[in-house]
């Protein structure tokens, strides 16, 4: 769609005179505005009507201004195009500002300036842009290289050059791809994913081969189609990334700045998007099957891929530099308290006190900071339940695997475009209370349902586990006093602490060391409440004593002699204990 305001054909009434053309340049009608705003889109509601697969039903808004004329996207993540960048509001408008929406062109002059200034722009544009011939191209004719350009034969991947190159004609072919399915009338609604993916391989296939005289012949061809199709019905270039196993986070900042974890490390990526449209358009793939959605009025959004990894997106306006998706993968392979103990992110001594104490139903608290690997280890810790116990687990976002046959899963809901039908937390641990559970599992207390969780484990729910943010086991107690007022219950702190020493067993601190490793530093028993002041003793530690050649931290897991008093009662029951492991 190529839009022009021209105000030679406007009646004095009018506000906007409208000139449609299509992406070659064809003209097809013109369309008056006589209020100072009209809108575009694909419904029939909008002044300027324009279909295709790409286009909302509200795609975009025209508004005259004092200062001219402005655009804003209003298609919830679609994303409109002003000269190549993705924008939110965008104005005023100069003639030569050039509106790329749905594969189509638009341009927008103020009809309301005067012919003088009009014709002294025009001059000005002549001079300053290509011959109007070469502006009237298709976006792919505008920059592809021509037969006489001189080639790259820098083939290294790392090559700033080559990977310009490779940018340039991955969005080139990526747009010839929109095109040529909106003009088709490509009906992607009515496909299922194996049919889509089918349909657009080929149509890249017939793109490349197209403009096989032009593509520079260092290119790998094979990959340009694996990237192009990757962005249209995948991740994009988020697909190497998550197929490698040894990446544990992907970060994007914006399109063309990406960043990896790597070994407890990150790493900047030299794979880049096509432009921010093409970040929201994975954002929307990732959230549209979950049944939630991310656009101006919700600009931020939690979620999970197929494979349980979680998914964190924050867009424009609240996401100053471009939308922003951060994903913690979800490790294929299941931990295995051996997997840890080779790690030597755990001693022998502390797997086997964890499982006697999970297994004689002992309420504990995964504690840790950011990417400490709380969830991964609570998975581990769930392993221990006993496979005859029904287990209820309660979660924002669902991440935990459990191997018992007997598990039911319970997960958050965001509200909806009203703004209504949210379900939170705690409501889920509230409801799960009726759901005669043997264990309480809930993936992270960090607000008013931490009240709910320590009523559960004071009330018979023995053997609860829960992951809370804190720095060490008594940090913890601090946060858990916060949550608890959160919960809007005008408690005494005397109270509170009564609830959290009663309720809370043992504490498992994680942290996450300076070359990337994860260990358990504390484990810490709870021991009741004394002159107001919880008290808690630390029956292992991991005291770190320096860094190797290779800067990786150099420690050991330590027993401090002290046994946990449920320990004892287990010994009067005539159970069987090893005490050696507190030596």
């Amino acid at each position: 769609m190529f839009l022009i305001i021209n105000k030679e054909s406007a009646d004095s009434e009018n506000m906007f005179v409208i000139s449609i053309k299509d992406s070659k340049g064809t003209h097809l009608e013109n369309k008056s505005c006589k209020a100072p705003d009209c809108t575009i889109g694909r419904s029939a509601k909008n002044l300027i009507r324009i279909k295709g697969w790409r286009i909302a039903g509200a795609h975009a808004e025209l508004r005259q201004k004092e200062d001219g004329v402005h655009i804003y996207d209003t298609s919830s993540g679609i994303g409109t195009l002003v000269n190549g960048d993705s924008i939110t509001v965008y104005g005023p408008l100069r003639q030569n500002d050039e509106i790329t929406i749905g594969g189509y062109r638009l341009s927008v002059i103020d009809s309301d300036s005067s012919k003088t200034e009009a014709t002294a722009d025009n001059a000005e544009t002549e001079h300053a842009t290509p011959p109007q011939k070469e502006m009237h191209q298709t976006p792919v004719e505008e920059s592809l290289p021509t037969s006489q350009a001189p080639r790259h034969h820098e083939t290294d991947d790392h090559s700033a050059s080559y990977r310009q190159q490779r940018l340039t004609w991955h969005k080139r072919i990526h747009e010839q791809l929109m095109n040529a399915m909106d003009l088709r009338r490509t009906d992607v609604e009515s496909m299922n994913d194996a049919q889509l993916t089918e349909t657009i391989k080929v149509l890249i296939q017939k793109i490349i081969v197209a403009n096989e005289q032009d593509l520079p012949k260092e290119l790998d061809q094979e990959r340009l189609a694996t990237e192009v199709l990757n962005e249209a019905v995948g991740l994009g270039p988020l697909e190497d990334l998550l197929a490698d196993n040894s990446i544990t986070e992907i970060m994007v900042n914006n399109f063309d700045e990406i960043y990896y974890e790597q070994n407890g490390k990150l790493h900047k990526s030299d794979i880049t998007f096509s432009n921010n449209n093409a970040v929201l358009s994975v954002i929307e793939r990732i959230v549209s099957p979950l049944g939630r959605r991310i656009d101006e009025s919700s600009p931020m959004v939690d979620g999970r891929l197929q494979d349980g990894s979680r998914v964190n997106a924050i867009i424009p306006p609240l996401a100053f530099k471009g939308p922003c998706l951060t994903i913690r993968k979800f490790s294929k392979k299941r931990l295995t308290t051996q997997m840890l103990i080779e790690y030597r992110s755990i001693s022998e001594g502390i797997v086997d006190f964890l499982k006697v104490a999970v297994k004689n139903r002992k309420n504990i608290i995964i504690s840790g900071g950011t990417g400490s690997g709380k969830t991964t280890f609570l998975n581990v810790l769930s392993s221990f339940i006993p496979h005859d116990e029904r287990i209820v687990t309660v979660e924002d976002s669902a991440e935990l695997r459990m191997n018992q046959p007997h598990v039911v899963s319970l997960e958050g809901r965001p509200p909806n475009m009203e703004g209504k039908g949210a379900i939170d937390i705690r409501d889920l641990v509230k409801n799960c209370l009726r759901m005669r559970p043997d264990r309480i599992v809930v993936g992270e207390c960090r607000g008013g349902e931490a009240l709910d969780m320590l009523q559960a484990m004071n009330t018979g729910h023995d053997g609860s586990l829960t992951t809370v943010h804190a720095n060490s086991p008594r940090d913890l107690v601090s946060r858990l006093g916060v949550m608890v007022m959160m919960a809007g219950m005008e408690l005494p702190e005397k109270a509170i602490l009564e609830q959290i020493a009663s309720a809370v067993d043992i504490i498992v601190q994680q942290s996450r060391f300076s070359d990337g490793t994860r260990k358990i530093t504390h484990v810490t028993e709870i021991t009741g409440i004394e002159s107001g002041v919880v008290q808690m003793q630390d029956i292992f530690t991991f005291k770190q004593t320096g860094l190797d050649e290779e800067k990786k931290v150099v420690g050991s897991f330590t027993a401090t002699g002290r046994v946990p008093e449920f320990y004892e009662d287990l010994k009067q029951w005539g159970l069987s204990v090893d005490m050696s492991i507190f030596k």
